[in-house]
C-alpha cells in the first residue's frame, strides 16, 4: 500500500490545477503531451496517476487506461477515461512488455519510490516503447519559490512533492536503458497566483524559450526503451543473386586429332 501522506500530496496538486497558477500549467503541459502523443503509434497506451490531466486525450492508440487511486469524475460530455484502480504505483497490474507508451505527469515527484516506479514502467514497456514524465524544474523561479516555502510555511505547491531535476532524471532513466528522445521547458513566468499578473508576464515565454530555456518552470522528457543486443529487421531492399561458378572452356580432343592428320 502506497503512503496516505503521499496520495494525499497528489490530489492536493490536483486541486492546485484549478488555481491561475495551475491552470496556466495545465494549458502549456496539455499542448505539449498532445504534440508528443500523436506521433507514437501502437495499441496499449497508459497514463498513471493525476486525472486531471488528460495526457492521452492525442493519442490514437486505440486501447488507453488510466491507473490511480481513485475514480476520476466523468467529463461534461460524459465520457470517462478507461481506468484501473491500484493503490501503489510501484506494482503496475499489466504484463511485462505489453505496453506501447507510458505517461508519467507529475508523478515521480510526490512517490515513495520513484525509482521502483520507473523500474515497473520500464518492465511493461515493451522495446523500443516510449515513457513521458513531466515535472516540475528546480532550478527554475518556481523551484526557488517552493524551497523558501519550505522554510516559511508559505508553499506555492504541495509541500510533500520534491523537485527532481533533468540531470537526475536522465541518470535514472540511463540505468534502465531508456534514451531521452526530446525534451521541452516552459512556463517561464514567476509564481503568481493571479491570473492577472500572469499574464503581465506572458511575454517571457517567447524570451525564456530563446534566453534562458532551460530556466522553465515545467519540463516535459520523452524517452524510449533500448534492450541491447536487439536488432530491428526491415524489409530486404536489395536482392543479391547467388554466385555461379563460371563454366572454363576445354579443348575438344576429336578436332585436334582430325586436324592433326
Amino acid at each position: 500500500m502506497s503512503n496516505p501522506s503521499t496520495q494525499k500530496a497528489i490530489i492536493s496538486l490536483g486541486r492546485w490545477l484549478e488555481t491561475p497558477a495551475g491552470s496556466y500549467v495545465r494549458t502549456w503541459q496539455q499542448a505539449r503531451l498532445d504534440m508528443l502523443t500523436t506521433d507514437i503509434f501502437g495499441f496499449n497506451a497508459m497514463q498513471i496517476g493525476l486525472p486531471e490531466v488528460n495526457a492521452l486525450q492525442a493519442s490514437r492508440m486505440p486501447n488507453k487506461w488510466l491507473t490511480d487511486t481513485h475514480l476520476p469524475k466523468t467529463e461534461e460530455d460524459g465520457t470517462r477515461t478507461p481506468i484501473v484502480v491500484v493503490h501503489d504505483f510501484a506494482e503496475l497490474p499489466f504484463a511485462s512488455q505489453s505496453l506501447d507508451l507510458i505517461i508519467l505527469p507529475h508523478v515521480l515527484e510526490f512517490a515513495e519510490e520513484p525509482h521502483q516506479i520507473l523500474r515497473e514502467v520500464e518492465r511493461v514497456l515493451i522495446p523500443e516503447g516510449q515513457v513521458i514524465v513531466c515535472g516540475f524544474n528546480p532550478a527554475s523561479l518556481w523551484g526557488v519559490r517552493q524551497a523558501t516555502g519550505r522554510l516559511t510555511g508559505a508553499h506555492f505547491l504541495p509541500q510533500n512533492g520534491e523537485f527532481i531535476s533533468l540531470p537526475r532524471l536522465k541518470d535514472w532513466l540511463k540505468l534502465l536503458n531508456m534514451e531521452v528522445n526530446r525534451g521541452h521547458f516552459g512556463c517561464y513566468a514567476p509564481p503568481c497566483m493571479t491570473e492577472k499578473w500572469l499574464n503581465r508576464f506572458n511575454f517571457m515565454e517567447k524570451a525564456g524559450d530563446r534566453w534562458w530555456p532551460y530556466l522553465g518552470a515545467i519540463y516535459v522528457v520523452q524517452a524510449i526503451k533500448r534492450v541491447r543486443g536487439m536488432r530491428l529487421i526491415g524489409p530486404a531492399w536489395k536482392h543479391k543473386r547467388a554466385k555461379a561458378q563460371q563454366g572454363v572452356a576445354v579443348t575438344n580432343r576429336i578436332n585436334q586429332h582430325i586436324d592433326n592428320e
